[in-house]
């Protein structure tokens, strides 16, 4: 069974690349087609993937600039010849599942959520810093990537959704039943540690949705210790506003991560995600999580057991938990135990068994 790996863009590591590191391991001769590649960003065994970019890996600042070039997307990937395949697998937030079939091909998409700047456009880009006119044309723009977005879907032969939050947008969206594959957590690498240190920590990349905001002007409010490692377009403003006791570490490398993550005394996650693989690691390293009450932390975080929610997405909701959350006690063992229930040993397992499945 010959399988194609097709991505959006490989230009930043999150949740949805490990995805795709993970189908390499289940596919090791599976070539990635992709838009663009940006080796610099990514892990170094990336390098030894087959990675196959479009025509936009040559175009003018692709990498500084590549969501500006949003409308040339949809012909990057229609241009891709994958008839030589017996399986499409897409790995989607946008326009990966776009890529044409032929008649007895079978495309399966890892759908990470239907694109947020499509059909959440408002959450999108109300915190975005671009004029209000700009934000004004932009639906305009945008109407025929909709189009084109909604007509694909019906392509897809299959649809697997993230979580039980992508499969009601799934289903809002295109009308599509899916099944739900949670994504992979390196449960094996993140371990607890015996080591308590004093201080709270946020892993993110550092754009507005992810609202790291609340958070800096919670723990300036409160005065406690708090590190953030990742880096973003709103670290400038986000350390502007930062007091002395919040630390930024930019991106670290995995085992500092797991460092970090295995002596905090928890992790704050204050944006609504699609699912969110950053607590489960925290979880595998037997700490804590104080969530924002929404998405796929729903999904995995236990509340009181495993963690806790702050029900608001404002300073005060978050303030008033973390004053609450210093009373309390969780067993690291036990906290650990329920992350192996993500680990990406089951991913692979259950994406194996249903390409084969699907396609065998």
């Amino acid at each position: 069974m010959r399988i194609a790996i097709v991505h959006d863009y490989l230009n930043q590591f999150g949740g949805a690349e490990r995805v795709v590191a993970a189908l390499h391991e289940l596919y090791p001769d599976a070539p990635i087609y992709t838009s663009i590649y940006d080796a610099k960003r990514m892990p170094a065994n990336f390098q030894k993937m087959d990675i196959r970019t479009s025509f936009m890996q040559k175009l003018p600042f692709i990498f500084d600039i590549f969501k500006t070039y949003f409308p040339v997307y949809p012909f990057a990937f229609e241009r891709f010849d994958l008839s030589e395949y017996d399986v499409i697998l897409s790995s989607s937030s946008a326009f990966a599942k776009g890529v044409k079939k032929k008649k007895g091909q079978t495309h399966i998409c890892y759908c990470h959520t239907p694109a947020r700047f499509l059909w959440r456009y408002e959450d999108y880009f109300k915190r975005e810093s671009i004029p209000n006119f700009m934000k004004n044309i932009l639906p305009l723009a945008l109407a025929p990537i909709g189009k084109w977005d909604l007509e694909n879907s019906k392509h897809v032969d299959f649809f697997i959704a993230n979580s039980e939050t992508v499969a009601l947008r799934i289903q809002k969206t295109y009308g599509r039943e899916s099944v739900i594959i949670n994504p992979p957590v390196e449960s094996g690498y993140f371990k607890p540690s015996a080591v308590d240190q004093d201080y709270f920590l946020v892993v993110s990349r550092l754009n507005t949705y992810k609202r790291i905001d609340i958070v800096v002007e919670a723990f300036n409010k409160l005065d406690l210790p708090l590190k953030i490692i990742g880096d973003g377009p709103e670290r400038r403003d986000l350390l502007a506003k930062s007091n002395p006791n919040i630390e930024f570490l930019g991106r670290q490398p995995d085992k500092e991560l797991a460092r970090h993550l295995a002596e905090c005394r928890a992790l704050v996650f204050p944006g609504e995600e699609d699912f969110g693989i950053v607590p489960l690691e925290a979880m595998a390293s037997g700490r804590p999580v104080i969530a924002y009450k929404a998405g796929g932390a729903l999904e995995t975080v236990v509340d009181g057991e495993t963690g806790i929610f702050f029900a608001e997405q404002s300073v005060n909701s978050l303030v008033q938990e973390i004053k609450r959350f210093q009373f309390l006690t969780f067993d690291k063992q036990r906290i650990r135990i329920h992350a192996e229930k993500f680990d990406k040993e089951n991913f692979k397992r259950k994406i194996k068994g249903f390409v084969s499945e699907k396609a065998g």
